[in-house]
This record gives C-alpha cells, structure tokens and sequence, in this order.
C-alpha cells in the first residue's frame, strides 16, 4: 500500500530537505515524484524482503566477479534528470559513471538513473503504479529494467524504445548486453 502528499503548497522539498525527512522517518519507504509529491510506501514483509536480498545478492556475486559496476539495494535513493527520487529493490551502475560522480554526490541520492534496476511486487503494490515507475525509469535513462511479480509468477522486461516483453513463469533471467554474463536464478524469487 502506499500513499501520495502533496506537500508543494506548504514545503519546498530540495534534495537536502527531501533527505532529512527520509531521515527522520526511517521506517517509511519514501520517493519524491517528478512533480515534488511525496510517495509513502508501507515496508516491506518478510517474504518480500527476502526476495528482494535473493536478487541483490545474485547480481552483486555477478558483479564481484565480472568488476564492471556497483550493486545498491532498495534503499538508494537515486535522483532522476525528471528531478524524481526513486529507490528501486535492486540496481546497478556502471563503474566509469559512479566514478564519474564526486564523493558528495556518492553520499547523497546519486545524480543519475541506474543502468539497470529491478523491482519485485509484493501483495499490496498496485501493478500500475509499478508499471508507470519502470516506464519512468526507462525515459530517464535505464538501459534494463525487470519487474518481477511473484504471484503470478511473470517478469516484464524493460527496454529503450522496445515494447514491453513478459515472460509467464521464467526459470531464468539474462542480463542480456547490459550486465554481460549474468543469468538470475529465479526459483528462490518466484517460488519462495
């Protein structure tokens, strides 16, 4: 479940004060939308989060291998060029990009939208609300995106200026040409 505020009438919320009330709430999920309102997403539950820390740790194995990158979970913040927050489950940055940032950029909700980035649904997500943030994703820049829903037990496939591709009931997920070499088991993800 998750719910939106407008706080544009009463608040300006910069990055730096956007970043404070994350941290003053650290038990609420928040995102910033593009146009300033504030998204409030309930935690996430024990079989959620534990499909979310499967994903993540396949991809940064990947990545400790393949050193091409760095790996982040669902609590990174990343600002979009739309000016949106957004912390997907999983996410990947190439490694001349995060290089490419200062030691205060690092710090804070990173300038840039991932290379690739995955979110997995849980019970109470709206679908097209999801659907939306991986189309976002996408206009800002990602080069992959995965929306993974274990209850029905299908992944849709985002690309640039590709249609949506969805596969019903995926052993298996490629990285294809953005995270050459990966391939995610997804027998813990959609079954557990």
């Amino acid at each position: 479940m998750s719910i939106t505020m407008d706080l544009k009438p009463i608040l300006r919320l910069t990055d730096e004060v956007f970043m404070d009330l994350c941290h003053a709430n650290p038990t609420l999920h928040l995102e910033r939308t593009a146009d300033g309102a504030v998204e409030a997403m309930s935690p996430a539950g024990g079989r959620s989060g534990n499909r979310g820390v499967k994903l993540a740790r396949q991809l940064d194995y990947w990545n400790d291998r393949a050193t091409p990158g760095i790996v982040f979970d669902s609590s990174t913040g990343f600002r979009l060029p739309n000016s949106a927050i957004r912390s997907p489950d999983a996410s990947w940055v190439m490694k001349a990009r995060w290089d490419s940032l200062t030691a205060a950029q690092q710090e804070q909700f990173l300038p840039l939208c991932p290379d690739f980035l995955a979110e997995i649904a849980s019970p109470s997500d709206d679908r097209h609300a999801l659907r939306a943030k991986m189309r976002e994703y996408i206009s800002q820049g990602a080069r992959l995106g995965w929306l993974i829903d274990p209850f029905q037990r299908e992944v849709e496939i985002y690309r640039p200026e590709r249609e949506v591709e969805l596969l019903k009931q995926p052993v298996t997920l490629s990285g294809e040409d953005v995270l050459p070499g990966l391939v995610v088991d997804l027998s813990e993800i959609l079954n557990g």
